[in-house]
């Protein structure tokens, strides 16, 4: 992997969020608090640059399980102001208003989209901008759902690999447990990223950096981590099919 200064990266990400707030005239911030690393992260940047008085938490599970603990840890940790909304009948009324039941991962998609209207009615309420969570591992591989937990004003850690944040983390001083942790989406019960990606964020961040970055040849990227080819070309296929992902709305030019 690429080597940082964490030290230089921590305050170009204070500097940024600090200078994004300002130039909006906004009071503040808010964001999702799902008691995973990034929101952790976000959070205590954002505390950082802005102080906790301009920083909003809102923890919106559909279950209630540690990850609702681990989400309250982070705020009380930081002192912020926190609100906790149950989005599970708002989700299952969506749901009772299609003509189809959602499988897993259509569900997932509208909890992600719930969170976002969510978050954005209270940005627009009290004048603040809406801080995303989105990694550049998740972003490059599309791993987010488009006008769900992709959707932001700002996204402090979008440059930056999973395992860069577990760093810049560390430094923040995030509480262990939430460092140590398996990542998940909280999508459904039992779900992990790294089950769903198919691959650990350790391999998955060597990879992009190699293919996205370095723009190196497969094959290359394979002898130099030995690991098979077909490792390689799975990432790349991740990144091609998510390409419509990250950006917006595109049509024929004429």
């Amino acid at each position: 992997m690429r080597s940082l200064d964490y030290n230089s990266v921590l305050q170009t990400l204070i500097n940024f969020i600090e200078k994004r707030v300002s130039e909006a005239n906004a009071s503040g911030v808010v964001l999702g608090i799902s008691g995973g690393i990034d929101s952790a992260t976000t959070a205590y940047l954002a505390v950082k640059a802005l102080g906790k008085e301009r920083v909003l938490g809102l923890i919106m599970p559909y279950y209630h399980n540690r990850d609702v603990e681990d989400a309250r840890l982070v705020c009380s940790s930081l002192g912020i102001e926190c609100r906790e909304i149950n989005i599970k009948p708002i989700v299952d009324s969506f749901v009772s208003h299609l003509d189809f039941q959602p499988d897993k991962r259509s569900l997932g998609n509208i909890m992600s989209r719930t969170r976002m209207v969510l978050l954005y009615a209270h940005a627009n309420q009290l004048n603040r901008l809406v801080l995303g969570t989105s990694n550049r591992s998740e972003f490059l591989t599309g791993y987010f759902t488009k006008w769900g937990d992709g959707a932001s004003d700002y996204a402090p850690l979008i440059n930056l690999y999973k395992t860069e944040v577990w760093g810049i983390a560390k430094l923040l001083g995030v509480p262990q447990r939430i460092i140590e942790k398996k990542p998940t989406a909280g999508l459904w019960e039992g779900q992990t990223d790294e089950d769903e990606l198919g691959i650990s964020y350790r391999l998955l961040d060597e990879i992009l950096w190699r293919l996205v970055d370095l723009k190196m040849p497969k094959e290359e990227i394979a002898r130099e981590l030995g690991v098979p080819l077909e490792r390689v070309e799975y990432v790349e296929s991740l990144v091609k099919k998510s390409e419509h992902k990250r950006h917006l709305p595109l049509g024929p030019t004429f």
